[in-house]
Order: structure tokens, then C-alpha cells, then sequence
């Protein structure tokens, strides 16, 4: 969990999570896209006192209230969102593929390894550089983001090199047999070589070791991630919808 990996590395960030019904809510600052929800009505069905309960969490540390909503939480939980004021304000796709070893590709001269902690600055950083473009209002906290993810438990951080230079970093994250990748970018001056391919191959490989069945990753609905990751063998389970409303 996030908030649980950034409390240890900042004790005063005041970070938590709560779990209701089979829900997370997890705080990471009043600002954060770490703070909201995930898996309302999906184990059990979506009841209104469970929703009183989180956005109670959220104004206590006096955030917005925000929600990813599965499909499968059915028309009742959105209908009590849209009863309450809340609107769609993201759209992404969870997307899947099994978990196949993939062989060595020997032509291209890139490297990809997991990092140790002595490089979380550079791993840091290279993700930074590498979400710049796409999102330059986010640079600080996909720094902060970065610092974070190297400290979560059963997380691995994994550095491209092509020619002996550091170009792109992703993560993994396992779970019950789940491998999600995440946070993958590549600095501009080294795309379209290779790097991503290499990364995704490279934690495939990883995730086939450690006996992982399924991969699943996130992506905007409709953009070049999703493009890019269907290119590569993923399918979508399931689009998601983030509904938010105001403080």
C-alpha cells in the first residue's frame, strides 16, 4: 500500500488508509491522485453507510472526496454517486494478459535490472523525466511518487539502459500471484529504441520466476499507453470511471 510505504519514509505526511466492506480509502495529502478510493461495491454491494464512513475519512483530513469505480460495482453504486453530487472526472482502462517468459531478445544492446536503493535518486529521476512532457504539472510529485515506490513492500524498481545509458524506468508490483506493471516512462531523448519493449520483457520475465500468472496494468482510456500495451499482448478487462466531488 502506498500510504502505508510513505508514513515510514515520512512519518509527518500524515498518510493512512482505512478498509471498509472490502474497499480501500487511502489519504496521501489533500492534493494527492493516491488520495481516494478503490473497489467500492465490488466485494460487497455499495451501502450507504460505507460511503458515509469513507467520505468521513476523507473531510477528517480534509480532502476531496474521489472514487475509481469498477463496472462491476453495478448502476446502484453510481446512481447513489450521482444522488450525492459526484461527476466523472477520469476514464481508464485495467488491462490483462498471462504471464509468459519471454525469450531474450540479443540485437539490441539495452540492459534492464532492478535497481537497489543506492539508485533511488536516479531511478527517481529518470521517471520524472520521463512523465515531464505528458505532464509537467506533476513533476514534483512523480519525485516524491518515485522515492515512495522504491519503499514499497513486494515492489521491484527497474532501470533501461541502452549503450550504457539510463533511459527508462518502470516498477512491479505482486500480489497473490498478480504482477501490475506501473510507472513506466522514458527520458524524450531515448524514445523509439527500444527501452520500453526491453522493460516490459524484462519484468514479464521477472513475474514468470516468481511463479505470477497474470499481468494487468492501467491506461487512459483510448491513449498511446493503451495502444502501446495492447501491442504488446494486453487486453481490456474493464474500464474504470473516477467520480470526485468538491471538499
Amino acid at each position: 500500500m502506498f500510504a502505508e510505504a510513505h508514513a515510514r519514509v515520512d512519518p509527518q505526511s500524515g498518510a493512512t488508509w482505512i478498509e471498509r466492506d472490502g474497499a480501500l480509502a487511502a489519504f496521501d495529502g489533500p492534493d494527492s491522485p493516491i488520495t481516494q478510493s478503490f473497489g467500492l461495491g465490488v466485494q460487497e454491494p455499495l451501502r450507504a453507510g460505507t460511503l458515509d464512513e469513507v467520505e468521513a475519512f476523507f473531510a477528517d483530513h480534509g480532502a476531496p472526496a474521489h472514487h475509481e469505480i469498477c463496472p462491476f460495482a453495478g448502476v446502484e453504486a453510481i446512481g447513489m454517486l450521482a444522488e450525492r453530487g459526484y461527476r466523472p472526472t477520469e476514464i481508464s482502462n485495467v488491462m490483462y494478459r498471462e504471464v509468459v517468459r519471454p525469450t531474450t531478445d540479443t540485437r539490441r544492446r539495452i540492459r534492464v535490472r532492478v535497481i537497489d536503493r543506492s539508485e533511488t535518486e536516479q531511478w527517481t529521476d529518470i521517471s520524472a523525466r520521463g512523465w515531464a512532457p505528458d505532464a509537467p504539472e506533476l513533476g514534483q510529485f512523480m519525485r516524491d511518487l518515485g522515492r515512495i515506490t522504491v519503499e514499497r513492500e513486494r515492489t521491484w524498481c527497474f532501470l533501461a539502459e541502452v549503450d550504457g545509458v539510463a533511459g527508462a524506468a518502470g516498477a512491479l508490483a505482486i500480489h497473490d500471484g498478480v504482477a501490475l506493471f506501473a510507472g513506466a516512462a522514458t527520458v524524450p531523448e531515448l524514445r523509439h529504441r527500444g527501452l520500453q519493449s526491453a522493460l516490459v520483457a524484462a519484468r514479464m520475465r521477472f513475474a514468470a520466476d516468481r511463479h505470477c500468472d497474470l499481468a494487468m496494468m492501467v491506461a487512459e482510456a483510448g491513449s498511446g499507453s493503451q495502444r502501446n500495451a495492447e501491442r504488446r499482448g494486453f487486453r481490456v478487462a474493464y474500464t474504470r470511471t473516477k467520480w470526485s466531488r468538491p471538499r
